[in-house]
């Protein structure tokens, strides 16, 4: 244990401020472990990853993902939508692959799939 905290529920997957840690670098949470009451912080660096299985998945576009699709992919509200290759990963899961790796990717946030304009569905971050 490096510190302690008030609560999980006070941060976010990429905060920065706000942690009440002295380092020599800014620090960012990469990982909240509600179950151990546990905040992991670290470099910027260490928030990038160019994949992640989303659950949940409901499609707009048709039933289910039989094969491997390309389409963007927005993992947050204000997140520019990224180039992805989405594959199935079981019943309700897909594994997204991002062609470049993407920040702060969130367990939790929802993933929606876009083709153009046209939502294809989305899912939860898991």
């Amino acid at each position: 244990m490096v510190g302690s905290h008030s609560g999980v529920q006070h941060f976010t997957i990429g905060q920065r401020r706000g942690l009440g840690i002295a380092a020599p670098q800014p620090l960012y949470v990469l990982q909240i472990d509600p179950d151990a009451r546990r905040v992991t912080v670290g470099e910027e660096k260490e928030l990038w990853r160019d994949s992640f299985e989303a659950g949940d998945v409901n499609w707009i576009a048709w039933p289910r993902l039989d094969a491997p699709l390309d389409a963007m992919v927005k993992i947050r509200y204000r997140h520019e939508p990224a180039p992805a290759r989405i594959e199935p990963a079981g019943a309700g899961t897909v594994r997204v692959r991002f062609q470049a790796p993407q920040r702060a990717i969130t367990p939790g946030q929802a993933a929606v799939f876009y083709r153009g304009d046209e939502v294809l569905g989305g899912g939860w971050i898991s």
